[in-house]
């Protein structure tokens, strides 16, 4: 019934950019935090970065600061990862989840509603 769906993946070479939406339907956006996530084979669920609803705040993990803007758009009910600079090691699957308000939102656990991925893939 809720659902994210996430677009914007791709193959690009290293030092390019991406963009990566996420859509949500039914009430999921109205959530406090959302986040991206992303998973590469044989490795856990990373975090990525989240923001509130407002926008106000976001936070990024070390591996990505400086390279990756998280926004959001709730007119849309969409979220976008901006993505520069990209490297090999962001080479991964890309989700994004709704999370409600009380969480440790760098944890994968603080959020309980995904999207399916969008995949990822930075060549040399």
């Amino acid at each position: 019934q809720v659902q994210l769906v996430e677009s914007g993946g791709g193959l690009v070479q290293a030092g390019g950019s991406l963009r990566l939406s996420c859509a949500a339907s039914g009430r999921t956006f109205s959530r406090p935090v959302m986040g991206w996530f992303r998973q590469a084979p044989g490795k856990e669920r990373e975090f990525v970065a989240f923001i509130s609803w407002s926008g106000s705040m976001s936070r990024y993990a070390d591996s990505v600061k400086g390279r990756f803007t998280i926004s959001r758009d709730n007119a849309k009910n969409t979220v976008y990862l901006q993505m520069n600079s990209l490297k090999p090691e962001d080479t991964a699957v890309y989700y994004c989840a709704a999370g409600a308000s009380g969480g440790t939102y760098s944890y994968a656990r603080s959020y309980d509603q995904w999207g399916q991925g969008t995949q990822v893939t930075v060549s040399s």
